[in-house]
């Protein structure tokens, strides 16, 4: 079982990897997300599994003929811009062990088994989270979806096509859906609760309400050298107080706030920009409490733009509601991987996931592998050898459960 998943994770870990900082750079339709497709494709096909890809371009791998009631586990294997390599591809690679595991085991499954590949899960090229599962979901529009495009203008549908798959075919598939019978997604734990536990493996019990929001301060490109101050319609201004007004607002409602891309233009050392475009991140325990928080951003970012005499747009990109994992599989899962009588701990998370999404389709859980630092989104971050092996029983022993001893 070790040995299959440490030779799996040494083949993919090359894949997409800056030489420069360590970090991964596979974004959805890319070279590197090619080979990391590429490699899924040829490592499900060498364990006998039937690999398909849907109209949106998520990867199948059936264990068997597919077919209703199905057990689906696996994740992504695009990264955000130099992430870190646990961040999706441990729950493939676990994923694709397991099944060796069950094989290893002579498991002989009563119901259908699939690993599954999403894609733009991180959202790092065409904005939009979770994209792969949202669009089978009709969480998102096809026509939405093909237009979004990357910072270079080219669209999802043009990128789509470029990997040469057909755009056409984006959109919810009401069939594919029905046939999963039950989602369990593995991944890297992305915060630090299990390390002081002493535990390897922990059970999701929520993921925190959360969302991505586009604001534009457009004012007025200048001299840097020759315009007065009280001259200038300067966006940097109004943006900087922004980013400080949600810290301040984050802190105030016990939530998370965090600014992390931002465009400026024309971008020049000597020049007053003439646009600003930032994004915010805010995620919470409660659905109340992020909306508090965004719309104060909201209200800050206006304040100044107008005390700057510069203008404001502020956009939705997306926002996805508090999602409580059924009380009934989060328990059983715990039972199925803890200690006898010491069920897993249940974990809330403020990350969103594929998981996260199908949850309002179809019954979804998740595991989590122990993260010794809390670190991730980084070339640091990091889980223990041991700690991935864990993972591998854990979800063999989950499907093996679930394959044979009923519905989720």
């Amino acid at each position: 079982m070790s040995a299959s998943f440490d030779a799996l994770w040494s083949d993919l870990a090359p894949l997409g990897r800056d030489g420069t900082t360590g970090g991964y750079r596979r974004y959805s339709w890319g070279a590197a997300d090619a080979e990391a497709r590429a490699w899924f494709v040829e490592a499900a096909t060498a364990r006998g599994l039937d690999v398909r890809t849907d109209g949106n371009g998520n990867l199948w791998a059936w264990w068997g003929e597919p077919g209703d009631d199905a057990v689906v586990t696996g994740s992504h294997l695009d990264s955000v811009p130099d992430g870190g390599a646990f961040d999706g591809p441990l729950g493939v690679v676990t994923a694709l062990a397991a099944v060796d595991e069950l094989k290893r085991r002579g498991v002989r499954p009563r119901r259908p088994l699939a690993v599954t590949v999403f894609v733009e899960e991180e959202g790092a090229r065409f904005g939009i989270p979770c994209l792969g599962s949202r669009l089978l979901t009709r969480t998102l529009s096809p026509e939405r979806a093909a237009a979004l495009s990357d910072a270079d203008g080219v669209t999802w549908a043009r990128a789509m096509e470029d990997a040469g798959l057909d755009p056409t075919g984006i959109g919810p598939d009401a069939a594919l859906l029905r046939r999963v019978g039950v989602f369990v997604e593995l991944h890297v734990e992305q915060g630090r609760a299990l390390a002081p536990m002493g535990r390897p493996i922990g059970v999701a019990s929520a993921v925190w309400p959360h969302g991505r929001w586009r604001m534009d301060f457009t004012g007025r490109a200048d001299h840097a050298g020759t315009t007065r101050l009280a001259d200038r319609r300067d966006p940097m201004l109004p943006f900087a107080e922004t980013v400080l007004a949600a810290r301040a607002l984050a802190e105030r409602h016990d939530a998370v706030a965090t600014v992390g891309k931002v465009r400026v233009s024309p971008n020049g050392t000597n020049a007053i920009p003439s646009q600003v475009s930032a994004w915010l991140d805010a995620r919470a325990p409660e659905e109340a409490t992020l909306h508090a928080v965004v719309d104060g951003v909201a209200d800050s970012a206006q304040r100044h733009a107008d005390a700057h005499a510069v203008a404001l747009t502020h956009t939705a990109e997306s926002v996805t509601p508090v999602v409580d994992f059924p009380h009934q599989l989060r328990d059983r899962l715990a039972t199925i991987v803890g200690d006898p009588g010491d069920p897993a701990p249940v974990l809330p998370t403020g990350a969103g996931h594929d998981a996260g999404v199908l949850a309002a389709s179809v019954p979804t859980a998740m595991l989590f592998v122990r993260n010794p630092t809390g670190v991730s989104h980084s070339p640091e971050e990091h889980a223990n050898p041991d700690d991935c092996h864990a993972g591998v029983t854990a979800l063999a022993d989950v499907l093996a459960e679930l394959l044979n001893g009923g519905a989720g």
